[in-house]
């Protein structure tokens, strides 16, 4: 009877570390990509999915925009066109007399078409250190300011005498609020690396 018990044990034994040691063999399909980094200062063309504005939009508003254009990198399609941009509000500077309302958004997420989703850092890009609006208003008043010419001398005459120039005062109008339509086209730059972990093929 010891002797059969035995053989059990050692039969089972046999198995288990037949089985452990199958499982330490399997080998797990990985996809070999290491992924892909898209480096600060990269722009994105996009289009506006809703109307925005600082009249009626507070900070932390969310929005979102749509890539019109596959970006290219290394020839492969990092970001194909449709993909879907998230961000907010950053910041809102209502109007003031002399200035029209301005914002900045910020974009934190980029979403694919299967809906996988990475994180990136990135704001809406103006020239104006991406500040959307903020341009001086129009004066409000004009005022009338003389002129000297230098002598002016025809064949038969000469003359020298102030002229009246128009000029902007130092009164300035009531700023307006800004608002982006939607449908506008912009562009998105990248602030801080974006590393895409995550490519779609066709």
């Amino acid at each position: 009877m010891k002797k059969i018990l035995s053989a059990i044990f050692i039969i089972f034994g046999l198995i288990s570390f037949s089985t452990a040691e199958e499982l330490d063999n399997i080998q797990l399909p990985m996809r070999d990509y290491d992924g892909i980094e898209l480096p600060a200062g990269t722009f994105i063309p996009i289009i506006n999915a809703q109307e925005i504005s600082t009249e009626y939009c507070p900070e932390g508003y969310k929005v979102k925009f749509i890539s019109t254009n596959d970006l290219y990198l290394h020839e492969t399609n990092v970001i194909p066109k449709g993909t879907e941009f998230y961000g907010y509000i950053e910041k809102i500077h209502e109007p003031v007399v002399g200035t029209h309302a301005s914002m900045k958004i910020r974009i934190n997420k980029m979403i694919l078409s299967d809906t996988f989703e990475i994180p990136i850092k990135g704001y809406i890009y103006t020239s104006n250190d991406n500040l959307i609006g903020g341009e001086l208003t129009a004066p409000a008043e004009y005022i009338t300011v003389p002129h000297f010419q230098q002598k002016f001398q025809g064949r038969f005459w000469s003359h020298r005498g102030p002229s009246l120039q128009i000029r902007p005062g130092g009164k300035r109008l009531m700023g307006e609020h800004k608002k982006v339509n939607a449908g506008e086209e912009g562009l998105i730059i990248l602030t801080a690396p974006a590393y895409i972990t995550h490519t779609l093929t066709n």
